[in-house]
């Protein structure tokens, strides 16, 4: 996967700075996004990786996306193909979402909780969480009920344990040393 990652960061670079001078970011974010999803598609890896000639594979990509694509975005994937690439767009799109976000000064933070979060406690933990990282915060919120009581926060390589059964597991740590 590290791979990848290097194949897809000048592309994805590339693709998140036009999309700047261009002022559409949220547009480039949409299409990238699509057409790594298409390229992710089981049937179509199949036939990206198949025996047909360049032009073949671009024309067929490039229709299943249709309207999705606008024409410079069917250019870049036109590049991505001459350069055999096809394999890298979902990791061009990751990045391009992490470029995005950086851009836009936001984090994506995981939340996990035993019980469903109302909207009212939802705002205020990203109103907190704002003001900590010192960024606009989207929160991504899960429901494990195993965790008993408290919230479970990863943003990046943060991470905020303020679960029971962290604390649990962190007083036996305590007890055994």
């Amino acid at each position: 996967m590290s791979e990848l990652t290097t194949v897809a960061r000048p592309y994805a670079k590339a693709a998140f700075d036009f999309a700047v001078e261009q002022s559409a970011i949220e547009k480039w974010h949409e299409m990238i996004t699509f057409a790594a999803a298409v390229a992710a598609d089981a049937t179509m890896a199949s036939f990206l990786s198949g025996a047909e000639t360049l032009d073949k594979k671009v024309e067929v990509f490039v229709a299943v996306c249709g309207d999705e694509l606008d024409e410079k975005a069917q250019n870049f994937v036109r590049i991505m193909a001459e350069n055999d690439r096809f394999k890298a767009l979902p990791a061009v799109a990751k990045l391009f979402a992490e470029l995005r976000a950086e851009y836009e000064k936001e984090i994506a933070v995981d939340v996990t909780s035993a019980v469903k979060l109302t909207k009212k406690q939802q705002t205020e933990l990203a109103k907190t969480l704002e003001k900590r990282f010192s960024r606009k915060v989207k929160l991504n919120c899960t429901v494990d009920e195993s965790i008993v009581s408290g919230l479970y926060i990863k943003a990046d390589d943060t991470v905020i344990d303020g679960t029971v059964r962290g604390k649990l597991n962190r007083l036996a740590h305590a007890l055994q040393s």
